[in-house]
């Protein structure tokens, strides 16, 4: 038996979905016969942190201030051993601009891209929006880059969606990513482990809201969509998925568990979207959903993470 801390709520605009991650993993690790703590990081925490001294901490906590590098700096200053990835890897998974030059760099296929300072829009917006319209065919995606569960993410469908909709992801961020649209199957590959690798079966995700995109009532509402495990792919494109997966994984320097999202172009051309470094643990969550599809439990998946945590 372990005294074990959860990290969860928290401030961002994730903090409804990790409190669902959070109170998963508080049972999961009673029923493991540990010790647990629950602990909201929306206001000051650290007393209690510092009091209940954890053997070890599980960050149960999604977007800023959880997702992004900070909490693990905190905990590595406290002495405190943790979950998943570690600072580095959380802080560049966390910003999509920052995954997608490494990406790049690693000769990762990833849609092409395009990032405006929130300074240089305002005081050009015309200049910039050709500049795009030149670079890429419509629709666009545009995203808040340190955002999760699809918020202050924009599809901008005509060229008059381009203002209000750049204008809204500023409100997020004041640097923001400018995406070509690839048109194609959602994918996603779900990692787990430190120097030795396993990857769970290739998920395929239909959202069923009718906008066609995997959106945040997709994710969180029972039978909003639909999980497809494998996915419905040729065994190679599945094969080149897996590998790309661990590159990434790789790439970014994560350990413990990660999950990496795709689309497929015409069922044949993996890009790697993003890497998701704390994936939802929510009862419509797709990892603990791929992870059952070979026998492994919610709470032996728990019991993993803990494990590779304190390896």
């Amino acid at each position: 038996m372990k005294k074990i801390a959860v990290l969860l709520g928290g401030k961002s605009a994730e903090r409804e979905i990790s409190l669902k991650t959070g109170n998963a993993v508080v049972n999961a690790l009673i029923n493991l016969g540990h010790n647990v703590k629950s602990i909201d990081t929306k206001e000051d925490f650290i007393d209690d942190l510092k009091q209940f001294h954890p053997d070890l901490v599980f960050i149960a906590l999604h977007g800023p201030f959880g997702e992004d590098g900070k909490v693990q700096g905190l905990l590595e200053i406290l002495g405190y051993p943790y979950t998943g990835c570690g600072v580095l890897a959380s802080a560049l998974a966390s910003n999509k601009i920052y995954t997608k030059r490494i990406l790049k760099e690693a000769e990762i296929p990833t849609p092409k891209f395009f990032t405006i300072k929130e300074k240089d829009y305002l005081e050009n917006p015309v200049e910039i929006e050709n500049l795009l319209l030149k670079k890429f065919n419509l629709p666009l995606v545009i995203k808040a880059p340190n955002q999760g569960s699809t918020i202050g993410i924009y599809f901008a469908k005509q060229k008059n969606d381009l203002n209000p909709m750049i204008l809204e992801a500023f409100k997020f961020e004041k640097e923001i990513l400018i995406e070509e649209f690839i048109l194609g199957r959602e994918v996603t590959v779900a990692i787990m482990g430190n120097d030795e690798l396993q990857i769970l079966p290739t998920i395929e995700i239909v959202s069923n809201t009718g906008t066609g995109v995997y959106d945040y009532t997709a994710k969180y509402s029972k039978g909003m969509s639909d999980h497809i495990i494998p996915a419905r792919l040729n065994e190679s494109v599945i094969k080149t998925i897996n590998i790309l997966a661990e590159k990434s994984y790789r790439s970014l320097g994560c350990r413990g568990f990660a999950r990496v999202d795709f689309l497929v172009k015409n069922d044949i051309n993996p890009y790697v979207l993003e890497v998701n470094t704390i994936p939802g643990m929510t009862e419509t969550s797709l990892f603990p959903e791929t992870a059952l599809s070979v026998g492994i439990s919610f709470d032996e998946l728990i019991d993993r993470f803990i494990k590779y945590a304190l390896e």
